[in-house]
């Protein structure tokens, strides 16, 4: 029998507000402090990264260092321990020449050589540190291929050890990324070749991959919505995976990510121009006249529809589908707002039309958080047009915020936007399927028209407003998930 309280250990290679590059460290970062609102005993391990050790953290170290066996050799793994103001304890494995690095994977000239190496040792020692601490998991929740090879070494541990035959969940956020490495390095795994490295194992395609040993091995999968759960089982958007996904389809669950309420509400949000709420939409207004200021848009699109877009600017994003219709889209006389980077050709296309259409057109290369929310605020509809979306936390984010999403319908866009249907005012947004510039331009002249009838306008604003993507929800499936898993259901 479980007792009442169940104890979760969370293994992530990243999780706000320690280190992050997507929307993993999101999850990783929220769905603890929910499980604990449900009453779990949920602990968190990262690798101490440089952001950490510049950080207001109040790290303290933890006992005498660990030596963690990588191949022949034998390395030290200092522990750091810290306790968030929810009260969810976290330990940072400390490795300098490892972690200490200006980015958490690569640079500007791609990953960091040593990736495989890395987070070995970070699997390794993540578990090497339940017994110094005296916490022995009822559940391991592992996130993407960084910590793939955890459920692989718990098989391989011998009964006395004091992780062995814990049961583990893992969980895919992307599956374009796989963690694929030369097959050279398997001796850093201390796992035997022969049991392990073949095609039903973590060989794929003559290459370690770390990914597949976190399907394989783990007593349940999840990704990060339904439809995508469904998707990444066929040649579309299996990534060649699809295969090894549908073998495992009875252990494969699709939970949709929630969103932070308490840092994306257009109520309580200090970082935009003037709160608002359903009962309440002057300050959206605001917002939008504010947010026209600070880009340098003309001043009559104030009554006119303004279009936002917060992406990383690449082909997986849809960014050459918005490329490809973005002089009709300004033909529609409506003003553009777009943040982000990426791709240096999409980055290009964007100046050069950005250049051609002042007052009309605004773009900011790079991220800023802050902006991103007086974008979303501002704005009266939010693009999204990705290829391949898991989940997505940005069309969520514009529900809220009464910014209408035109999105593609695929994974967690799918799951969350409702085509408006303008004679029962039922619905939240627009999307298209079929991934061409045709389909997308479609939609957002629709989006464009119904704009100009207020009365609908409004309606289907503060549908969007009042739905609820809350973690706590979210939090409550994979309770249920943890505690079958648990039982050995």
């Amino acid at each position: 029998m479980l007792s009442e309280k169940m104890k979760i250990l969370f293994l992530s290679p990243e999780a706000t507000p320690f280190a992050k590059t997507g929307g993993l460290a999101d999850v990783a970062g929220a769905l603890p402090l929910a499980l604990k609102g449900l009453g779990m005993d949920v602990r968190l391990v990262l690798p101490l990264y440089r952001t950490v050790r510049n950080g207001d953290f109040d790290i303290y170290p933890l006992g005498e260092d660990l030596e963690i066996p990588m191949g022949k050799q034998r390395l030290k793994a200092g522990i750091r321990g810290f306790r968030t103001e929810e009260g969810v304890p976290v330990y940072f494995i400390e490795r300098e020449d490892f972690y200490d690095r200006p980015h958490l994977y690569g640079n500007e000239k791609g990953d960091y050589y040593d990736n495989f190496e890395r987070f070995v040792f970070f699997s390794k020692a993540a578990l090497n540190i339940l017994e110094k601490i005296s916490f022995k998991p009822d559940i391991i929740h592992c996130h993407d291929w960084q910590t793939g090879l955890v459920p692989c070494i718990i098989r391989e541990s011998s009964a006395s050890a004091f992780h062995a035959d814990i049961p583990t969940v893992f969980t895919i956020h992307n599956l374009g990324y796989q963690g694929n490495f030369s097959e050279e390095k398997m001796s850093l795994t201390g796992l035997r070749r022969g049991d392990y490295f073949h095609p039903e194992g973590l060989e794929f395609w003559g290459e370690i991959s770390l990914l597949k040993a976190g399907i394989n091995y783990s007593n349940a999968i999840t990704t990060v919505s339904p439809t995508y759960a469904r998707e990444i089982r066929k040649s579309e958007y299996g990534m060649g995976m699809e295969g090894v996904l549908e073998k495992r389809k009875s252990v494969l669950h699709g939970i949709l990510n929630g969103i932070d309420y308490h840092q994306w509400d257009p109520a309580e949000d200090s970082d935009i121009s003037a709160k608002y709420s359903p009962s309440s939409m002057e300050g959206k207004a605001l917002c939008k006249t504010s947010l026209i200021d600070e880009m340098g848009l003309d001043g009559s699109l104030k009554d006119r529809p303004l279009i936002g877009m917060v992406s990383r600017l690449d082909k997986q994003k849809g960014l050459d589908l918005f490329l490809e219709i973005l002089d009709e889209v300004l033909a529609l006389d409506v003003g553009l707002v777009v943040l982000g980077s990426g791709n240096e050709e999409i980055q290009a296309g964007l100046l050069g039309v950005s250049r051609k259409n002042p007052g009309r057109f605004s773009l900011r290369l790079g991220f800023d958080e802050l902006l991103a929310h007086r974008i979303i605020a501002g704005a009266d509809m939010l693009l999204i047009p990705s290829r391949y979306e898991p989940c997505g936390l940005t069309q969520m984010y514009a529900l809220k915020y009464g910014t209408v999403p035109v999105v593609r319908a695929t994974g967690g866009l799918d799951d969350t936007v409702v085509p408006f249907n303008p004679k029962n005012g039922k619905g939240n947004g627009f999307k298209f399927r079929a991934y061409t510039g045709r389909a997308f331009f479609t939609t957002i002249k629709r989006a464009v028209a119904l704009y100009r009838n207020p009365k609908a306008w409004k309606n289907l604003m503060v549908n969007g407003m009042k739905e609820d993507f809350s973690w706590p929800r979210s939090a409550g499936v994979y309770m249920a998930l943890y505690e079958s898993v648990a039982r050995g259901r």
